[in-house]
């Protein structure tokens, strides 16, 4: 039982999650960690932005978790409408955070930085806080904006401090950002608690291929994710003009899965290479369609670059694409070799044509593929399995609240080790 992770009796304890940047249960780590207090005994309270196409009412209760949303504007046009939408997003937030009522705990994930403030109403109230590092925001910032440490960059490190200074305990997503928080932000290394993404193996899992996905042609190429300015489709794409220039390689149809700021420019980025009729991209699509073509797929990309915040990362992509035995091509980023160990090959930061080399080398090595399959679906069973990151959550919680539980192993660090072949 997931309640034994931890000492004394959760039953009746209240948890409010703050979530600004993504729908729930959309955001599949936040929903993960949902049902995992759930069950083990919590009382779960969400608080998110409604979504475009898919949870979209303002109330619904699913699974016993209780969630209240608002709407919300993404930003356009740089930081200026960041601004116009934090400041809506904390409004609405303070406004149902007041209906919701006293919690035990209320736990909140950035980006922004901003959601100390209403976790510091609560705290005046009694809560603890739990703070959820999805992203290192200053880092974030220098990635998407090239502006370079001018004077939001200072601002939002100062939030970040402030984030860190008020908050109980801190959840990373791995232990670069556990470094974070030690060093900069000053945090006890036993008040910060490693809980990794990891894929839901109940919604992934691999189904027969569909030859019909490729289009006429013998290879199908896939990415999956958001498109942003920081997220690489470009530079995936100028890999696949490279593949068929300088590699002579025209065997292979790509697909394209999400959606983002930058949707529409990677479209034309793709009609101005010549690459229209070999790379198709899809928006958003349902699960079901996800695992087609993720089922297919003879090569996945994980074109990140390297940058400040990329390099630290754990990219949800590259870990869903183990999750379904599928071969993974990656720039060299310290997190990437640390989820993916030789479930991928990795070409020298931000060089495109090093990345179509090994795409190219992928496609005619089936046995190396299936391989390399198989190792990502054994380290998602194995030392990257969400088990792992319930049992540190939980005990994350329990010591918010003064519980004082035997912390599992890993959940102070630890990185995950290749699992015996």
């Amino acid at each position: 039982m997931l309640g034994d992770a931890t000492s004394g009796d959760r039953r009746g304890r209240r948890a409010l999650i703050l979530v600004e940047n993504l729908s729930v249960p959309f955001d599949r780590r936040v929903w993960q960690e949902c049902t995992t207090l759930r069950d083990a005994g919590w009382e779960v309270h969400v608080i998110c932005p409604q979504g475009g196409k898919r949870d979209t009412e303002a109330e619904a209760e699913i699974d016993g978790v209780r969630i209240h949303r608002y709407p919300l504007r993404a930003a356009t046009g740089g930081p200026a409408g960041y601004l116009k939408e934090y400041g809506s997003a904390l409004w609405h937030t303070f406004r149902l955070a007041r209906k919701v009522g006293p919690v035990d705990v209320v736990h909140a994930c950035n980006p922004p930085d901003l959601l100390f403030l209403p976790a510091l109403w609560s705290k005046r109230r009694g809560a603890r806080f739990v703070f959820d590092q999805h992203d290192l925001v200053p880092e974030l910032y220098l990635s998407r904006f090239g502006r370079g440490e001018d004077l939001l960059y200072h601002a939002v490190c100062a939030l970040e401090r402030l984030t860190y200074r008020a908050a109980d305990v801190v959840l990373a997503t791995n232990e670069s950002y556990r470094d974070v928080a030690v060093r900069r932000g000053g945090r006890r290394p036993s008040d910060v608690f490693v809980v990794r993404s990891a894929p839901d193996t109940t919604r992934f899992h691999p189904v027969a291929p569909e030859p019909e996905l490729r289009r006429g042609k013998p290879h199908l190429l896939c990415y999956l994710g958001v498109m942003g300015p920081q997220d690489g489709v470009d530079y995936a794409l100028r890999a696949l003009a490279k593949l068929r220039d300088e590699f002579g390689r025209t065997d292979w149809h790509a697909v394209f899965v999400g959606a983002g700021d930058t949707f529409d420019a990677m479209v034309e980025l793709a009609r101005r290479l010549g690459l229209a009729d070999q790379v198709q991209f899809t928006g958003r699509v349902p699960d079901a369609d996800l695992v087609r073509y993720l089922s297919t797929a003879d090569v996945c990309l994980s074109p990140d670059p390297r940058n400040p915040l990329n390099d630290v990362s754990t990219m949800n992509k590259v870990l869903e694409y183990m999750v379904m035995g599928r071969p993974v091509v990656s720039f060299d980023l310290k997190e990437a070799r640390v989820s993916a160990g030789d479930a991928a090959v990795y070409a020298p930061g931000n060089d495109e044509a090093a990345f179509a080399g090994l795409i190219a080398q992928l496609l005619d090595d089936p046995e190396k593929r299936a391989r390399m399959g198989r190792i990502g679906q054994e380290r998602i069973g194995g030392p990257l399995a969400w088990r792992n990151s319930q049992a540190s959550l939980l005990a994350a919680y329990a010591a918010a609240c003064g519980d004082h539980p035997s912390v599992p192993d890993g959940a102070h660090g630890g990185t995950p080790r290749r699992p015996h072949r």
